[in-house]
């Protein structure tokens, strides 16, 4: 395309803020950019199901973007805008939008992954081509993965010290208000360059509608995530190191699906948290301990950029020649909740409820695909994908290579979850296993990680018939400890 000389600018042309994982009107620096320029501003999301190497959705994301992209409507309506929603390859989409609308500039926030980043790179090419100025910023992150960097110029593998270069940075931007206004830039509908309803997309699951847990437990949106994170704030933090282990509690945020689709920034959670603990409100430690969580998913955002292959490729390639064993009977029983293994039911099955799980009973049962059912890792990270309202590109694939020993800075191989230990140290009760595995409910504490080793007589009482009413376990515990240490005697030394 040959090259043509920028347009004059004219204050009723329009400017295009192309939202992606940024579905939000506070600390929006790609919106706030828009506004400032005085001009009309097109609020623009391309739902990108064309461009080669993106990953679809999974089914709870679909679910999620679905009532986000809906609150986001109703936020931007509010501030007197209008969200425009396109379908296609956006590399394409977006240049001819600009176009055709005559707008000067295109303001969006930056991505991180090897195929956003070809697509980012191409529509910034053709903007200039045409004349039209491009602008993307950093809204995913507190620093861009190229800013924190070793001492010899290399990526960090491992995290504390990368930690610890963080926080020598400083303290992070402060996050901005929302724009006092907004010129809305009108839309003519129906677009020929794609433009589509929000229903249109099919996001949401119908033959079956499978979402009512997730209906139950999530609200979507930039509110939504506000009242999450004040919520926390106030009652949650406090106390947050030593129960963020436990499932049985409320110990967690809760803030990673709404962190991921950016319907709050990453630099509000941050300035939160610290200022309660500044202002004394909860104690220094477990303020640290939340912060270090926010900074191990800028760890694996970073992880990603510099290995884009981080959900295919061992980030370890010893563990490419690693003699993995699958059963897809066995898989089939971990993804459905019916392994015998209580504190692993209970995990799968809240996946499934509420498309989250608990961050301990996700390693555990990651462990547990990995280690006892010597299943690739691989395997567990697409089912999650496809489960998690917070799958996220860069914590799913980094946390389950952290998992297999395989990833960066990753728990040794030979590190084995015992999921009845487990169980029993984390839950301590039995109450998080009778929420989720409501047929082994009747059992005594003493029994609810362990249904096997219960009397004839407690098993009776509890009108429960291992095989029948639960699953026996489908694997010895001892038998996948010792079968995965002999295969991971194979590539150690490699």
């Amino acid at each position: 395309m040959p090259q043509t000389k920028p347009r004059a600018r004219n204050q009723q042309e329009p400017v295009i803020v192309w939202l992606r994982d940024n579905l939000r009107l506070a600390d929006n620096r790609a919106l706030s950019a828009a506004a400032r320029t005085g001009q009309p501003v097109l609020p623009v999301y391309v739902y990108d199901d064309a461009s080669p190497g993106l990953r679809p959705l999974g089914g709870a994301s679909r679910w999620w973007l679905h009532h986000s992209l809906a609150a986001l409507a109703g936020d931007l309506d509010a501030a007197g805008a209008r969200l425009n929603i396109l379908r296609g390859a956006a590399g394409t989409i977006v240049p001819q939008l600009a176009q055709r609308r005559g707008a000067t500039a295109v303001f969006w926030s930056r991505r991180y992954g090897g195929p956003e980043r070809a697509v980012d790179t191409q529509i910034k090419t053709s903007l200039g081509e045409l004349g039209i100025g491009a602008h993307s910023c950093n809204d995913l992150l507190l620093v861009e993965p190229w800013e924190v960097m070793t001492r010899g110029g290399e990526p960090f593998k491992v995290f504390t010290p990368f930690w610890r270069a963080l926080r020598e940075r400083g303290e992070p931007a402060p996050p901005l208000p929302k724009p006092r206004t907004l010129t809305a830039a009108a839309m003519s509908p129906p677009d020929a360059l794609g433009g589509v309803t929000l229903d249109s997309l099919d996001l949401l699951p119908m033959r079956p509608d499978w979402a009512g847990g997730l209906r139950e437990t999530w609200t979507p949106g930039e509110q939504g995530a506000r009242a999450r994170l004040t919520q926390f704030a106030r009652s949650g933090l406090d106390g947050y190191m030593a129960n963020r282990d436990r499932p049985d509690l409320t110990g967690t945020s809760r803030l990673s699906p709404h962190l991921h689709f950016g319907e709050i920034g990453i630099r509000e959670a941050w300035h939160r948290v610290a200022r309660a603990s500044a202002d004394h409100k909860v104690p220094h430690a477990d303020a640290q301990k939340l912060l270090s969580e926010l900074a191990w998913r800028e760890f694996s955002n970073h992880l990603l950029f510099h290995t884009p292959d981080l959900a295919t490729r061992n980030f370890q390639p010893r563990f490419d020649a690693f003699p993995w064993q699958p059963d897809r009977r066995q898989v089939r029983a971990w993804q459905r909740g019916r392994t015998g293994y209580p504190i692993v039911d209970a995990g799968m099955r809240e996946l499934w409820h509420t498309g989250w799980m608990h961050n301990r009973v996700r390693m555990i049962t990651a462990s547990f695909l990995i280690k006892h059912l010597l299943t690739d890792w691989r395997t567990g990270e697409a089912w999650f994908w496809d489960a998690l309202v917070d799958a996220d590109a860069a914590n799913n694939a980094a946390s389950w290579q952290w998992v297999a020993g395989s990833g960066a800075d990753a728990a040794p191989y030979f590190r084995v979850f015992n999921p009845v230990l487990q169980g029993r140290k984390f839950d301590p009760e039995g109450d998080y296993v009778r929420r989720w595995v409501p047929e082994i409910a009747g059992l005594p504490t003493a029994h609810i990680h362990a249904p096997w080793d219960a009397p004839a007589s407690v098993l009776a009482a509890a009108k429960l018939e291992l095989g029948r009413g639960y699953p026996k376990p489908i694997i010895d515990l001892d038998e996948g400890r010792a079968r995965a240490l002999a295969a991971f005697d194979t590539v150690k030394g490699r």
